[in-house]
């Protein structure tokens, strides 16, 4: 059975709880946030709620790193120092191969393992993407995400100085074009002009066209709905017009969750070091024998 702490409590720690709890192998042993002095929710009445994971009862095998993305790096060497695995959902694209540097040199000291970027994408879609491309190794893949809400850039947007509420949804436009939509609450005495600069000039949005909308309730017009359409079109030997589609329609939280709880399992089995999904066995991230998965599934 292996000890799980969550780290953080929003969107995604909350998935993370329920996954947990459909798990097998997985005891959690308690919560770190912020808040730990405040009221809790109901479901952690009975949950060990501490803003110090020094202070839980228990030590952790594994720290769910549910913080914003930009937090992770150092989140991720903090708890790899103190002798636990760490798993993330890291989702800046561009920045993945540096961290993946950042943390295997201290994850190899400490004898621990960290799986970055591990959602669905970044996460179990590049996993898709590499075995698209080896049915085809001459070719191009496109990936289409949503229409839905995307977590990452939702986080950037209440980040920027004078939103008080946000939601950025991501809508596709075909061949692996996006247009970002963020809606967001203004705090009083901010003008929009100022704070929609802002966010485009954000990371996460510079590169995408990008609408910002000012509305009265976030919250009316939030669904945590997303999803990826993904097409292969390529060569596989020297036979042309192989066409491969991958579609799937998704609670964001939830999947992101269960691929964290899943690649948690498959780093107890990896040595030491940070891993991506695509560099972990997927039988590793199966509960169960490997001989009965072998035979269930191949």
């Amino acid at each position: 059975m292996f000890k799980a702490v969550i780290v953080g409590y929003g969107n995604i720690g909350k998935s993370v709880l329920e996954a947990l709890y459909a798990a097998p192998d997985f005891q959690l042993v308690g919560i770190v946030r912020r808040n730990a002095a405040g009221e809790q929710p109901a479901e952690l009445r009975d949950i060990p709620v501490v803003d110090d994971v020094n202070k839980l009862p228990e030590k952790p095998d594994v720290a769910f790193l549910c913080t914003p993305t930009r937090s992770v790096p150092e989140e991720a060497k903090k708890y790899l120092a103190l002798g636990m695995n760490t798993v993330d959902s890291f989702d800046i694209h561009t920045n993945i191969w540096d961290l993946k540097c950042q943390l295997d040199p201290v994850a190899k000291e400490h004898g621990k393992t960290s799986i970055i970027s591990a959602g669905w994408d970044p996460g179990s879609d590049s996993m898709v993407r590499a075995l698209l491309e080896a049915a085809a190794p001459k070719g191009i893949t496109y990936t289409n995400f949503g229409p839905g809400m995307s977590m990452g850039h939702t986080v950037a947007v209440k980040a920027i100085e004078g939103v008080k509420a946000a939601l950025s949804m991501t809508i596709p436009l075909g061949t692996g074009i996006h247009r970002r939509m963020v809606y967001i609450e203004l705090k009083d005495g901010y003008a929009y002009e100022d704070v929609a600069a802002r966010i485009k000039a954000d990371p996460y949005f510079v590169n995408d066209e990008t609408h910002v909308i000012a509305v009265d309730s976030v919250d009316a017009l939030l669904d945590k709905g997303h999803g990826v359409h993904m097409t292969r079109k390529g060569v596989s030997g020297t036979t042309q017009n192989q066409l491969f589609e991958f579609d799937m329609k998704i609670n964001n939280p939830a999947l992101t969750a269960q691929i964290l709880v899943a690649v948690a399992r498959a780093g107890m089995k990896q040595t030491p070091g940070c891993y991506t999904m695509i560099e972990i066995p997927v039988i590793d991230m199966l509960y169960g024998e490997k001989e009965d998965l072998i035979k269930r599934l191949v």
